[in-house]
């Protein structure tokens, strides 16, 4: 069943909530790959999801860190857990399993209750960094310096 993006979702934080949106869509197109039956198709999906979730993650937790939210290791954590998990998936398929259908499960589920208790977490704590940060000019915006680091 493809995921629908709705209100509950949304941390508040613009480009977070663009990069699950895009999470999203991209397990809704593994869907439309388990429907067509496409091993290969399934493959790709899977390869982009792991790369973009990777970066999201590594955005995501460099964010945290810039304004020192308190549970970034924590979090962090869960991310590796989550990545490992995936890699498994990913060597299942390449071995020749057929994962997707039990991969889109895991990936549905795992995604909205992150969002939900992981995300929301440090939501508030993130918001208030951001609005003290985006105030003093002469460091740059929040967002610039976060993605600077990001490239590094």
């Amino acid at each position: 069943m493809a995921i629908a993006w709705t209100r509950d979702l949304n941390t508040g934080i613009d480009v977070i909530d663009q990069q699950h949106q895009r999470i999203v869509d991209y397990i809704n197109q593994l869907e439309h790959a388990i429907k067509q039956r496409n091993q290969n198709v399934v493959g790709q999906v899977l390869g982009e999801l792991v790369d973009y979730t990777l970066s999201h993650f590594a955005f995501e937790e460099s964010l945290q860190e810039q304004v020192g939210y308190q549970f970034a290791k924590p979090h962090k954590a869960v991310h590796n857990i989550f990545a490992t998990r995936v890699a498994k998936y990913q060597e299942r398929h390449k071995a020749g399993e057929d994962i997707a259908e039990q991969l889109h499960g895991m990936l549905a589920t795992w995604l909205v209750h992150h969002i939900k208790r992981d995300d929301m977490a440090y939501v508030a704590e993130v918001k208030t960094s951001m609005s003290s940060i985006v105030q003093d000019k002469k460091v740059g915006s929040w967002l610039s310096r976060s993605l600077g680091s990001f490239f590094k």
